[in-house]
């Protein structure tokens, strides 16, 4: 109906390529155009001018000799002062999109290692951007953007990687757990020697009361009752202990047998025995 009335619609964010009798006439922007038929006017095709994006993969080889599969993911558009460009000079812009995509990528990373080429993925869409720039200007077109959202190396390689990272980190962690067995160690090994210390502090005391409370009763008992040495007290008090201690070990039910030589004559070695002991620990003190 509207070349009836020798009119055509161009959509917003589109234009239209006038023709007259096959020959570019003009570019038709956005809007009710008049194309008068009647005269050798038509409409030859549209442009959109939207953002598009352009997903190539390409497969390649690294320095290290890793196959990986990049993928550039390119944004443009059509420029509208070179639309007539767009539209006459190249019949499939995607291919040649692709193709200078798989030029510059196939000469870039077989120059980095398979690392590298993650570590350095911004500068090759980088040089992929600035090639495909200057060659598709002068087609019309305009890159305004390329990424690389993928670097894909064969799976055997990744599954490779994993295994290295992973033992790589259990060996940090084992690393770590021995670290800290050792300082367990050595803080359990520092804390028994405190209390073997603190153990040994507590028996030189307890023997040394044992010594200064003996020495003093014996002192006491040997003053209040004329005629009675050091000597007679001291056996006395063996004496007592020893009877107290062969009592203590019949009274109680869960003592294990004891064969001790018992009569009065091992009653006065005992009491010598003790009593050489309390004497050289009273020197020593």
């Amino acid at each position: 109906m509207g070349n009836l009335f020798c009119c055509v619609l161009v959509k917003q964010s589109d234009v239209a390529i006038k023709e007259r009798f096959g020959k570019f006439e003009k570019v038709l922007n956005p809007g009710l155009q008049f194309v008068p038929w009647i005269v050798g006017d038509y409409v030859a095709g549209h442009l959109t001018l939207r953002l598009q994006q352009l997903d190539v993969q390409c497969e390649t080889k690294s320095k290290d000799n890793v196959f990986v599969t990049v993928v550039a993911s390119i944004q443009y558009r059509v420029l509208v002062d070179k639309a007539s460009d767009a539209f006459y000079r190249l019949s499939n812009p995607t291919t040649q999109i692709k193709a200078y995509v798989f030029d510059v990528i196939r000469a870039c990373v077989p120059k980095l290692n398979l690392d590298d080429v993650f570590e350095q993925k911004n500068e090759i869409a980088k040089s992929v951007e600035e090639e495909l720039d200057k060659a598709m200007t002068a087609y019309g077109y305009e890159i305004l953007q390329t990424l690389i959202i993928d670097i894909e190396p064969d799976q055997q390689v990744k599954r490779a990687m994993n295994e290295i990272n992973a033992a790589a980190r259990m060996r940090v962690a084992a690393n770590e757990k021995a670290e800290a067995e050792k300082i367990i160690q050595i803080k359990r090994a520092e804390g028994e020697a405190e209390s073997k210390y603190l153990s040994g502090l507590g028996i030189a005391r307890q023997r040394q009361a044992i010594v200064d409370g003996l020495r003093d009763s014996v002192l006491g008992f040997a003053g209040n009752v004329p005629g009675t040495s050091a000597k007679d007290v001291l056996d006395m008090v063996m004496m007592t202990q020893y009877f107290d201690t062969m009592r203590d070990i019949g009274a109680h039910s869960k003592s294990s047998s004891v064969f001790i030589p018992h009569g009065p004559g091992a009653v006065a070695d005992v009491a010598t025995q003790i009593r050489n002991g309390l004497l050289q620990a009273h020197q020593t003190s």
